[in-house]
């Protein structure tokens, strides 16, 4: 099957690889079945002869390069020329080395959800899997004398760490070399094969250390405070990578810098027959002689790859019907003790519901509910709500005498609150930082006084009680190294009695899916504990520490979300996509709970007529002056010179002294529910009429989407999805450790029904399932995938590209190195970007320091307001590190890539700073990085909004200056027209407004 491949060159690069089993598999076995799919017909040749993340190794007889570009291995003569493809395009295939005979290569392929090692023969053939198991195993270097493979490896040992572990190549034994709590990493040999240097950091120390294999005595050949690399050694020589600069340095040689104009890739290099130093620079092979080290040549290469555009019909949102819509965003269902009544946040209000009766507006606001939870008795219900001020507070509902009651008036925003069993104390998250970095605290339910638990931690999932009140427990992500942040999703149990918290782990290495609804969720006896494997609810008897005392059980097959347990301890209700379900765990029944909720768009009726100063449409890079838009409910009716006739006969909108833009988009931004209400009349506040959240908790964006479209809640307009997709790891609350092929469908299967409006593959997602989920995406949904990856997603034809540079699971990125793109990435990054510039707001506070007064900002918590105050100047290298970006951002902006401003931040400065960041540094004019943020951003939403033209929905912004003269003349919002609705500055800012008073 590899010949079938690699046979021909149309053959071997167009190609697609449709699945392999591995599960079989172990060390030494070789691959025997391989399918692959036909040639797609209409991809396009890309030739490249520059490499990003580019690592190469010379063979021992001088007469073979192999490469690794773009995921794939490549082989060519060491003199240059054409590179031949040897592995296919879908394992993520890095850093080959040359066996010491030069007929086989080693290196690490992630194809099953983890790194594992692998070797092949240079012409393709007798692929072979080394090493197997849930670990990471990376950067193999083989020693001279051919016996041993030392890789490093996050494999179980004493540290969470990255230790150098040894493989004997004869037997397939695996030995650790080394054991601390430092992250070693990238062994390379000395010329004895009994030694090995590799780089070590430990916390800000940084270190190149060697080891004896035999005594395992250690030394420190140098130290650092950057990271350190070692390349090879020569004679007792050691060449080294520090930050940029190629050095080296002996125990008789004082460390010497040999090019400082090179930007000098952090892999291992190797030593050819001809006495020369084979390495990467500047997306270059390079040649330095050893014997002149001042003579550097290039290795010229040439290598094609593809990249595809999909042709599919998009699903396009309906901003217009006003046809009944199924409510699809229910929240945080909750069960009650009793069994009989449910609680749940949708459409931006709290409901309750006897089961098998209409569901009742409990709430009935315009703030943000979130979280619900049932006392012992059933009588109180516990939420976070903001309708105090514009900062959630935990409010108890009761549900006798129909009143509610402030508990707390905490500087942080309570959420995840859960009632212990005696029903005097809540356990909440107590949100303090962003990405939902919080710690746990507990509440007096009477007084409201507050006790924290923990320290500040991150990514928590929400808490649950032991049903003793001794402990709490919570689903945490426990990390397998410090080099890479994701792990596996775990219980993190915290006694109450002040001695240590500890983990459990139900089963080894085996994640929950989720921390953000997977559970586990203890029962209110004590006995059981419940959690999502796979997407399907598992139980497992445990003691009263929570570990566990049986096996962990399957009790049924339903797709499952939030689990939470009846006062019975034997009745747990879930949601299953879009439809709601109990299950007795005794008897394996699942029951559909029926319930009817709809809701139907919120929009304004008859005309009205909008009076500017002047329109910059979108569409032409000029202001036409002194110009009225008609409005006809939420659409533009015509836009006409004014004074217009149309003002003699419908209300005038005031805005003779104001300058319109279309709504901004910010196209990536993750929307957090414990910003509450500030979150979305902040995006509206800055201008900002839609926003793209590319990842969210399944729920928790679909019901932001509905509380949008429903006018309950004041905001831009919501385009959402689910999960991150990962793969067995994760890092984020709303990332899914998905665990297989099965658990993927279904995955699949839920985004359609919550109909998410894109997909995110995410960094620990494997290169088949990428391309399985473009297929589902386009085929079965109409939505785009993005991804931080670059190929074979160019490949595959996946949508969108989010960052420049972002988290990658090799921990480098394959789209820049130290900020530069080289021409691979330049020529497959031909589709949609979003930049994202992180610091591109220190540069505007810099400039314009007046903004960290914005009176904006203060609708915002108040810990995010310090970040604004605390803003420093960003360090040189990361400057540098932008001046690159920027480069690469003009660069594929004349090429015709579609730039679409996005930020990865809340707060919506920021997508100011991200357009003031493309005109002062990438060099585009003010009117194309307006663009990015209007027409052509909506465009890639398939939005009918973007421009101000007739028939497009009339989302508009009102300036009090014109940002063709100064970019930054955007945040000078002093009216928003939202959905065809009027909104001054002081209004968005006013967290008792609400805009549906002015619709009804």
């Amino acid at each position: 099957m590899l010949n079938q491949l690699f046979g021909s060159k149309k053959a071997r690069v167009g190609s697609i690889l449709l699945g392999l089993y591995l599960g079989a598999l172990s060390v030494g076995v070789s691959l025997v079945s391989v399918c692959y799919a036909e040639p797609l017909s209409n991809k396009e040749s890309v030739i490249v002869n520059e490499g990003t993340a580019l690592a190469v190794s010379v063979s021992p007889n001088g007469k073979w390069i192999v490469l690794d570009l773009q995921g794939s291995l490549w082989v060519m003569p060491s003199k240059g020329g054409e590179a031949k493809q040897i592995t296919g395009s879908f394992e993520d295939a890095r850093q080959p080395v040359w066996s010491p005979d030069s007929e086989t290569i080693a290196y690490f392929a992630y194809i099953d959800g983890g790194y594992d090692l692998w070797s092949i023969s240079k012409n393709g053939d007798n692929r072979t899997q080394l090493t197997s198991g849930p670990y990471d195993d990376r950067e193999p270097s083989w020693s001279p004398d051919g016996k041993y493979i030392a890789f490093s490896s996050d494999r179980k040992n004493n540290n969470s760490s990255y230790d150098i572990w040894l493989l004997e190549v004869a037997t397939g034994n695996i030995s650790m070399l080394t054991q601390d709590p430092a992250e070693n990493r990238m062994p390379i040999w000395l010329e004895d094969s009994k030694r090995v240097s590799y780089s070590s950091q430990y916390q800000k120390n940084y270190a190149i250390n060697t080891i004896e294999i035999e005594t395992k005595n250690e030394v420190t050949e140098i130290n650092g405070a950057t990271g350190l690399t070692p390349l090879a050694w020569n004679n007792d020589i050691l060449f080294y990578v520090s930050n940029d600069q190629l050095k080296y340095t002996s125990f008789d040689l004082p460390e010497t810098t040999l090019s400082k104009s090179e930007y000098v890739f952090p892999f291992k290099a190797s030593i050819g027959a001809d006495s020369a130093l084979y390495y990467v620079s500047d997306g270059k092979i390079r040649r330095r002689d050893l014997k002149q080290l001042n003579q550097v040549t290039s290795v010229e290469f040439a290598a094609e790859l593809f990249r595809y555009t999909d042709t599919y019909e998009r699903a396009k949102r309906d901003f217009v019907s006003d046809a009944k819509r199924p409510l699809l965003g229910m929240m945080r269902p909750t069960i009650s003790p009793d069994g009989n009544k449910l609680a749940f946040v949708a459409l931006g209000d709290l409901y309750t519901m006897e089961i098998g009766k209409t569901p009742v507006n409990i709430t009935q606001d315009h703030y943000v509910e979130a979280d619900p939870a049932w006392s012992p008795d059933g009588r109180y219900l516990v939420y976070s709500s903001d309708k105090g001020g514009n900062q959630l507070q935990l409010w108890i509902y009761d549900t006798k005498t129909k009143h509610f009651r402030q508990l707390t008036h905490m500087d942080k925003q309570p959420m995840g609150a859960d009632w212990s069993a005696d029903g005097k104390r809540i356990a909440i998250l107590k949100m303090d930082g962003t990405w939902g970095v919080s710690s746990i605290a507990i509440v007096d339910a009477q007084t409201g006084e507050v006790t924290q638990v923990t320290e500040t931690l991150k990514q928590l999932g929400k808490p649950d009680w032991s049903g003793d009140g001794q402990a709490l427990m919570v689903a945490r992500e426990k990390p397998y190294s410090a080099s890479f942040r994701e792990g596996t999703n775990q219980i993190y149990m915290i006694p109450l009695d002040g001695s240590d918290p500890y983990w459990v782990a139900p089963i080894e290495n085996i994640s929950f899916d989720t921390r953000g609804g997977g559970g586990p969720v203890w029962s209110p006896d004590g006995k059981l504990m419940a959690g999502l494997y796979g997407g399907e609810i598992h139980i497992w008897p445990v003691a009263k520490d929570g570990k566990p005392t049986g096996p962990v059980k399957r009790i049924a097959t339903d797709m499952a979300h939030n689990p939470t347990w009846a006062g019975d301890s034997r009745t747990l209700l879930f949601q299953s996509n879009e439809a709601l379900k109990k299950l007795d765990i005794k008897t394996g029944v699942v029951t559909n709970i029926d319930f009817d909720l709809s809701y139907t768009l919120s929009k304004p009726t008859g005309i009205k007529v909008l009076r500017t100063a002047g329109v910059i449409d979108g569409k032409k890079d000029a202001l036409q002056a002194h110009m009225d838009i008609i409005i006809k409910d939420n659409l533009i009716l015509d836009i006409v010179p004014s004074p217009s006739s149309f003002g003699d006969k419908y209300p005038v909108i005031d805005a003779s002294e104001l300058y319109a833009i279309p709504g901004l988009i910010d196209s990536h931004v993750h929307g957090k529910k414990n910003y509450g209400q500030s979150l979305f009349r902040g995006w509206l506040a800055f201008g900002i009429t839609t926003i793209r959240d590319p990842g969210n908790q399944p729920y928790h964006g679909v019901e932001d989407r509905e509380a949008s479209e429903a006018g309950t809640r004041l905001s831009p307009r919501i385009y959402t999805t689910g999960h991150l997709f990962e793969w067995k790891r994760a890092y984020y609350r709303h990332g899914a450790a998905v665990q297989n092929e099965a658990h993927f469908e279904k995955e699949l299967q839920r985004a359609k029904a919550l109909k998410y409006d894109l997909l995110k593959s995410y960094v620990r997602l494997p290169d088949l399932q990428q391309k399985r989920m473009v297929e589902f995406a386009h085929n079965e949904m109409g939505v785009q995938v993005s991804s931080h990856e670059l190929y074979p997603a160019s490949l595959i034809g996946l949508d969108r590209v989010e960052h420049l540079g972002a988290t990658s699971r090799r921990g480098y990125s394959t789209k820049q190195m130290g900020g530069r793109a080289y021409q691979d990435v330049i020529a497959l990054m031909d589709k949609i970007v979003s930049p994202t510039m992180f610091g591109s707001l220190n540069l505007l506070l810099a400039n314009k320091p007046e903004l960290r007064d914005d009176v904006r900002l203060g609708i915002y918590p108040r810990w995010t307001q310090e970040a604004f105050e605390k803003t420093a100047p960003l360090p040189k290298p990361y400057l540098d590190t932008m001046e690159h970006y920027a480069k690469t951002i003009k660069t594929l902006h004349d090429q015709g890539t579609r730039i679409v401003a996005g930020t990865d931040l809340v707060m919506g400065m920021n997508l100011h700073a991200e357009m003031m960041f493309y005109v002062e540094k990438a060099g585009l004019t003010p009117f194309e990085a307006l663009q990015s943020a209007t027409k052509t951003a909506a465009e890639a939403l398939a939005l009918n909004a973007g421009t101000i033209e007739k028939g497009k929905l009339a989302d508009i912004v009102l300036l009090s200056a014109n940002p063709l003269e100064d970019i930054t003349n955007t945040l000078k919002v002093e009216q928003v027209i939202m959905n065809g609705v009027a909104h001054t500055k002081g209004q968005l800012l006013d967290t008792s407004y609400h805009h549906k008073n002015k619709i009804d």
